[in-house]
């Protein structure tokens, strides 16, 4: 018998977008399997980050479909996605800055009630992020944009998502904190958590993901795993600083 085709646990097909009467987003396939991580690569304006709110509901599906659990997203709301099992992660952090990390934390798990499960939930974070668990009464936007960054990703974890969303993790970090961070990234996968990644930073995104999909002016020119694309002719030229 042959094995059963896996479930994509987030499906788009031939999707388009549009900002205005300016289209975006030109038929894009993408799939990610439940366990995976999976990264979106290429330069400025090539539609990364519009993808990524497209998934999220921020940016209206205009052409194509989008499944997410088995079933149509593309006209569920922002919120219902959330409620369904999607968490991101956004650009520059946008951490509550006036809030205490606690707090923030908190924020996280707000749709949720199980009070145990938030309990443990919050204990893997500070396993995660033992900073994070020294810092629990400051205000957010007192801390650093790497402390930011865990406490964001801290509070995607605290409503124990199906999918994270990662918008551009590594921006604005200095180089070991980037890594630091991406270390995260592949043990909260390693969890069974699956990751969908923007990041320009091609190298360190392929260096821990399963498979890559590469944007040009909003259209997917490369895909395939992570390794293959590593050693890709086009993707070193355009994308990996060689020649």
């Amino acid at each position: 018998m042959s094995p059963e085709p896996r479930v994509p646990l987030l499906e788009m097909r031939k999707v388009g977008a549009h900002y205005g009467a300016i289209k975006v987003l030109h038929d894009v396939d993408m799939v990610v399997y439940p366990g995976e991580m999976v990264c979106l690569l290429g330069g400025n304006a090539s539609g990364k980050s519009t993808t990524l709110k497209t998934i999220l509901g921020i940016v209206r599906v205009t052409e194509g479909e989008m499944d997410f659990l088995g079933e149509r997203a593309d006209t569920l709301t922002t919120a219902d996605r959330i409620e369904r099992g999607m968490a991101v992660v956004p650009e520059n952090r946008r951490i509550f800055s006036k809030m205490t990390v606690r707090e923030n934390l908190e924020m996280g798990a707000y749709l949720r009630r199980d009070k145990r499960a938030i309990a443990e939930d919050m204990e893997y974070v500070f396993d995660l992020f033992p900073r994070i668990q020294e810092r629990l009464e400051q205000k957010g936007g007192t801390m650093s944009g790497g402390e930011q960054q865990m406490l964001a990703m801290g509070r995607a974890l605290m409503s124990r998502p199906k999918l994270i969303l990662m918008d551009e993790p590594s921006m604005g970090l200095a180089p070991l904190f980037v890594e630091r961070i991406f270390e995260i990234i592949k043990q909260v996968n390693e969890r069974g958590i699956s990751v969908f990644v923007v990041e320009q930073n091609a190298n360190v995104a392929l260096a821990i993901a399963d498979r890559g999909y590469v944007l040009q002016t909003g259209e997917v020119v490369l895909s395939g795993p992570a390794k293959e694309l590593l050693q890709n002719e086009g993707m070193k030229r355009a994308y990996l600083g060689e020649v």
